[in-house]
């Protein structure tokens, strides 16, 4: 049996200097009306932490919807600083430890938002958005209306530079994934589905992914146009 899924909105961020999402309804950076993370919470964050944390608001105000998070590398800054204090000997900190870990971020999701449905942290080498359409398939498949899918990288340390596929910048990606019977973006198997929405590049990054929405748009934007002369 063929299970679908379709995207209802999403949102994008990104630190590389060129805009992250072809229209600005879709660039998180562009809009004004977003409530602030308190400050004791938004400090522990780096910035696709903050831009995370900042999507799953817009994309879930109500807090009702399970968050499924992918991210390949999760915050290697901090993993990286860990390693090197505990190769010099030093006494390493429980706070950035908590932080390190790759359930983080919807930690702090959660207490901000009182977040009280099901929440997963995925790494998966590189398949990180087939794990989320399967993910929330099975989410969906449990009788949630919809599911919030995120992709995030963050900034890659010197030190792992040119060593694995990693996106020019820190960036994050965020779906409001819904069931569809009739419109389709990902059918198992979804190996099958990735190769044909990206070509050779198997293993996108959130920043591939975001071009793809892009392009998603535009070819709405077009057929709507089109139906229209």
């Amino acid at each position: 049996m063929s299970s679908s899924l379709q995207i209802e909105s999403w949102y994008a961020w990104s630190a590389a200097p060129v805009s992250c999402a072809g229209d600005e309804r879709h660039d998180i950076a562009s809009l004004s009306d977003l409530e602030p993370l308190p400050p004791l919470l938004r400090r522990r964050l780096d910035q696709a932490g903050r831009a995370t944390c900042q999507i799953l608001r817009r994309l879930d105000p109500e807090a009702a919807c399970p968050i499924v998070h992918a991210s390949r590398h999760g915050n290697t800054s901090l993993t990286w600083g860990l390693l090197t204090e505990l190769n010099d000997g030093n006494p390493l900190s429980p706070g950035r430890f908590s932080m390190s870990v790759h359930n983080a971020v919807l930690g702090l999701h959660a207490i901000a938002r009182d977040h009280r449905q099901p929440l997963q942290a995925l790494a998966a080498c590189g398949d990180e958005l087939d794990a989320l359409f399967d993910e929330a398939l099975g989410y969906l498949a449990e009788g949630y209306p919809a599911v919030i899918a995120v992709f995030s990288e963050s900034a890659l340390p010197e030190a792992y530079q040119g060593l694995t596929s990693h996106p020019a910048a820190p960036c994050v990606v965020g779906m409001r994934l819904a069931a569809s019977p009739d419109q389709s973006i990902a059918d198992r198997p979804f190996a099958h589905t990735l190769s044909l929405l990206f070509g050779d590049n198997a293993q996108p990054t959130p920043l591939d992914v975001i071009a793809w929405l892009n392009d998603l748009d535009d070819q709405q934007r077009l057929e709507r146009g089109n139906a229209c002369q």
